[in-house]
């Protein structure tokens, strides 16, 4: 309903009120893991001047950075073992915690335990 309804307010040129409609479209098909749909309602975001909001889906290496950092790795010891830099594994760490709202390592062995977070890439 959201992608239907932003769609006919961005062709009537109210692109701030459909971006709302198509942003929350977004966030439904993203949940329901509706890829064509999420596509179609990204398209729209995009042509109403609006930008993609921000997956709180972890990438395949920053769900890797994240279980390590969990385990009382270093940042050092993490990038030693994954042949990254020590800085690369700061910034994968940061996405981590901002897509899983939280600030600390200890709130990060606690969202990993409880499985906070969603590997579907």
């Amino acid at each position: 309903m959201n992608l239907v309804y932003g769609e006919q307010l961005r062709r009537a040129h109210a692109l701030g009120d459909a971006r709302i409609q198509l942003t929350s479209a977004i966030t439904g098909f993203r949940r329901l893991r509706a890829i064509p749909w999420l596509e179609r309602a990204v398209r729209e975001l995009r042509a109403a001047g609006g930008a993609e909001p921000e997956s709180s889906v972890l990438t395949p290496q920053e769900a890797v950075v994240a279980d390590l950092a969990a385990t009382g790795l270093t940042n050092k010891q993490i990038a030693t073992q994954l042949f990254l830099s020590p800085r690369t594994v700061s910034t994968h760490l940061s996405h981590a915690y901002t897509k899983l709202g939280i600030t600390s390592r200890a709130a990060l062995r606690d969202a990993i335990d409880r499985g906070r977070y969603d590997l579907s890439h």
